[in-house]
């Protein structure tokens, strides 16, 4: 869906930042270090990566879309994506949290464009609803080019206590289709009881972790929270698009103190808003048992990914494989997920998928980092 309200000055000054450089540890042993969540062909042919382009080209041009990643993994998303050009491949040394990848965007786009609004997106988010989608970007446009530092949230569905949440104050009076809020506060994952009191009060989002905001906007709160980021980010500003340019960010990226940019910035800074998304269908796939909320089930609620299967007086099963001629076979199963690769099969609970971070940081401890 074209942009409705954008003009043609809008969308010369409109970026998107797509936050690609994740080791994706919560898919293993699908997803590794050869192959991390966002290159996974998990809803149809298409990878996360590739739908996450899909989504925002009608809006944003290709050579308005820049991806930040490791040097280890720019080469495969190249391949899945040759439209971005080379240029717009932006690599991270090394993780540093997301403050400072929101700083290096800043300082990249305004070395273009000093006008330049950003959306931070992540290259491995599931959205049912594009259109809707499309229509909340334009209106964080618009706010966003006002001077609001703007968050996307999700409508909470149940009382989660793995999500982050955002407390909605009143709402503003604008000229987009979606309804905006002033944020009263950030608030950190919280216990049971109160995910349940934040849910019953229908005035709180779940933090989504996508942003928009003026280039040069970000970039003063980050002078005024994290100073010595921003000094940091100072020293590269002006190398780019020079032959010193590789060689200064070697040098200052080691000592960049980690720091998120929700944590560091977002939680301290003025004039922040909310647009509090309404069936979006967004999920993080956070987990193998995220995915029953992603992909459609059988009759008998099982689900199958790049694999055949066949599954007698068997019901709730997930079976996966890297190899799609591979037959994973089940008899008498209940709610277990099932996965192969060519290094590694496991099978589990579905109610136990979180437990997936046990196995990858016992490979870690034990030297046996072959399979992550």
């Amino acid at each position: 869906m074209p942009a409705k309200f954008l003009t043609k000055h809008d969308q010369d000054r409109f970026y998107a930042v797509i936050m690609a450089g994740g080791g994706g540890t919560r898919l293993w042993p699908w997803s590794h270090k050869g192959q991390t969540k966002q290159m996974l062909r998990i809803v149809g042919e298409r990878s996360m990566f590739q739908i996450t382009l899909d989504r925002i080209k009608d809006m944003i041009n290709t050579d308005h879309m820049l991806v930040i990643t490791t040097a280890e993994q720019a080469e495969k998303l190249e391949n899945q994506a040759n439209e971005i050009c080379h240029e717009n491949y932006i690599l991270e040394p090394m993780p540093r949290g997301t403050a400072s990848v929101v700083g290096m965007a800043a300082i990249q786009l305004l070395s273009r464009n000093k006008d330049a609004v950003m959306a931070i997106l992540t290259a491995d988010h599931f959205i049912r609803n594009v259109e809707y989608f499309r229509s909340l970007l334009e209106t964080a446009f618009l706010e966003a080019d006002k001077g609001h530092l703007v968050t996307l949230g999700i409508e909470p569905t149940f009382p989660s206590t793995g999500m982050g949440y955002i407390e909605q104050g009143e709402q503003l009076e604008i000229k987009g289709a979606n309804p905006v809020h002033k944020v009263i506060r950030f608030c950190e994952k919280p216990d049971r009881d109160t995910a349940e009191a934040f849910l019953s009060s229908g005035n709180y989002s779940w933090n989504s972790g996508m942003f928009i905001w003026r280039a040069d906007r970000i970039l003063a709160e980050i002078k005024t929270n994290l100073p010595d980021l921003y000094e940091k980010l100072m020293v590269i500003y002006p190398t780019i698009g020079t032959p010193e340019y590789d060689t200064v960010v070697s040098e200052i990226w080691p000592v960049i103190y980690p720091q998120t940019i929700d944590y560091g910035v977002m939680e301290k800074a003025n004039d922040v808003v909310v647009l509090p998304a309404k069936g979006l269908g967004w999920n993080d796939i956070g987990s193998w048992e995220s995915i029953y909320d992603v992909l459609d089930e059988d009759e008998n609620g099982n689900i199958h990914i790049n694999c055949r299967s066949l599954h007698l007086d068997s019901n709730g099963v997930l079976s996966c494989s890297e190899n799609k001629d591979k037959m994973i076979i089940t008899v008498g199963m209940k709610d277990v997920v099932i996965v192969e690769t060519d290094k590694a099969v496991m099978v589990c609970p579905k109610k136990d998928t979180q437990r997936v971070k046990e196995i990858v940081q016992y490979l870690k401890d034990h030297d046996l980092e072959l399979y992550l």
